[in-house]
């Protein structure tokens, strides 16, 4: 093997044991923690992509352009099966087809004619955090987990060892007879084995999702409770979080001017405080705009950014930010300290706000409602979201879509553990709970508008200043939520959904329809959910 050094500084990035300790003997070069600008040159000098106006690096992930939910496979052994929720989410396979998938994804990577490693730190909290070492074939996949983890200092690299492994093999295609996968994709974690075999797919965020899974298991076995969630801080020193699933705003709320970021998508939350688990952010970017995100919007713009399936225009090579003829899940990874208003340790202290983030698209549920500790559980275990009609085949209206913790497909416990435990932080730390709809007012999708930006900033903004303390709330007759009747910068009617409809009854056959989803997406945890907690959902 011939390790790569493209400056003297390089031989201090290089583990002295090599990659003995992963199995691995490969025959070509292996790049040793590369820097962005080497990286960068390296993908080019492989036609990996290209650049785009100003520097950021393009990549396509066809026929992936996201997540493959129904690939991931978790092996079942003995140190921790009785630990996993076991069913659609963690699907298990065998020892021995790991093993045989390992041996097969290491023969092919020895047989490459260059490897990029990346060791790398999960999670800003020394106490709890995991050293991962990538093992990677392709440059920009390897700036990709540069730009997502905390990068460590150089003088610290030589002598990184790793207690977990991620071996990525994105061209190399599963035989599911022979390894017992579902197609020729896979995503398999090994707990015991502290190890991660993702290929059949180029599509970066699973390595990165991956590891999400993975603290999602270790870190509620140290007390420490795993949130798929963005967080922030103000001026005051005052912590906030937010949770949401994709395209509910969560990375565009948490990126606001007047607070300073901590991270946008994965944190824990620990007796001494929460600390996020990446170095940088994973923003979805289509139709993105200088005007309504200008924080995020600069990143596109800067060298070592990596922009995932959007299009450029030929003549330009500006980013078209409103195509979608790739997907519609386009994204950009780039470094936490791209935003200006950062937290540099990653870390911050007991969240006095907690928001959960909807994007409604019936239309019905308030921009802001005020919880009780009771209905904090109901709807964090509900995690509500809706598709839009239009996104599927078929999908002809909106379709609720329920995600346990705002994150079910990450969740390797039952979500009742991660439930109890956000309950007991929350009565043990004081914190508020607020849910803002970022979906639509005024009717449904394709009737209604998108709830503007400019309002739903003015109302996080005004929860998480304390300004609705003491607020006249009303009580919404289906949801029995506590909703603001008065928010400065916001329209009264704005807070009412049912005035912005010009079909008032209308309204309440959606609203009605909506609340029977939740009723019945709840019976799913059966006697596991309070009689309290049951009483705290949709009544109408």
């Amino acid at each position: 093997m011939t390790p790569s050094t493209s400056s003297t500084a390089a031989t201090t990035r290089h583990a002295a044991a090599g990659l003995s300790a992963q199995g691995l003997a490969p025959a070509g070069t292996i790049h040793w923690n590369l820097l962005t600008p080497e990286l960068m040159l390296a993908a080019s000098r492989r036609n990996e992509g290209e650049f785009a106006a100003r520097g950021p690096f393009v990549a396509v992930t066809k026929p992936h352009t996201g997540r493959s939910p129904n690939d991931k496979f978790v092996v079942r052994e003995p140190s921790s099966e009785a630990d996993v929720d076991w069913g659609k989410v963690n699907q298990p396979i065998t020892e021995a087809h790991f093993d045989t998938l390992l041996a097969d994804v290491k023969q092919y990577l020895n047989g490459l004619d260059e490897l990029f490693v990346q060791d790398l730190y999960c999670g800003a909290d020394p106490a709890t955090r995991l050293s991962v070492r990538y093992i990677l074939p392709n440059a920009w996949h390897a700036n990709f987990v540069r730009n997502m983890f905390i990068r460590p200092p150089v003088n610290e690299l030589a002598g990184f060892a790793p207690n977990f492994t991620v071996y990525h093999a994105p061209e190399f295609q599963a035989d599911p007879a022979r390894h017992g996968t579902r197609t020729s994709t896979f995503i398999v974690l090994n707990l015991a084995k502290r190890t991660i075999l993702i290929g059949g797919t180029r599509y970066a965020g699973e390595l990165k999702k991956s590891m999400f899974t993975v603290m999602n298991y270790l870190l509620p076995k140290q007390g420490i409770l795993s949130m798929h969630c963005s967080a922030n801080i103000g001026s005051g020193g005052d912590t906030a979080l937010f949770f949401g699933l994709s395209g509910t705003g969560k990375t565009t709320l948490s990126a606001d001017p007047e607070r300073e970021l901590i991270g946008d998508d994965e944190h824990g939350w620990a007796s001494t405080g929460t600390f996020n688990f990446e170095g940088g952010c994973y923003a979805k970017v289509i139709n993105l705009s200088a005007e309504g995100e200008p924080d995020i919007y600069q990143t596109t713009e800067m060298f070592g950014t990596i922009l995932e399936n959007v299009v450029l225009d030929p003549d330009t090579k500006q980013v078209r930010f409103e195509e979608q003829s790739i997907t519609e899940n386009t994204r950009a990874s780039y470094p936490l300290h791209y935003i200006k208003n950062h937290v540099p340790n990653g870390r911050g202290g007991h969240p006095k706000h907690v928001v959960f983030l909807t994007a409604d698209a019936f239309g019905v549920l308030p921009p802001i409602a005020k919880l009780t500790a009771e209905q904090a559980m109901y709807y964090f275990l509900s995690g509500y979201t809706a598709k839009l009609a239009g996104t599927e085949r078929g999908v002809t209206e909106p379709q609720a879509t329920f995600s346990a913790c705002f994150g079910a497909v990450f969740l390797v416990w039952h979500p009742t553990k991660y439930a109890e435990m956000l309950g007991q932080l929350l009565k043990e730390h004081g914190s508020q709970v607020w849910l803002v709809n970022t979906g639509w007012s005024g009717g449904a999708y394709g009737v209604g508008t998108r709830m503007k930006l400019v309002h739903t900033r003015a109302m996080v903004r005004a929860a998480l200043a304390d300004q609705l303390n003491g607020t006249a709330l009303r009580t919404d007759p289906v949801f029995g939520l506590h909703v603001p009747t008065a928010i400065a910068g916001v329209p009264s009617e704005v807070l009412d959904p049912r005035s912005t409809w010009a079909d008032g009854a209308a309204y309440d056959a959606q609203a009605k329809k909506l609340a029977a989803m939740f009723r019945e997406n709840i019976t799913k945890f059966g006697g596991a959910v309070s009689a309290p907690i049951l009483a705290a959902g949709p009544q109408g």
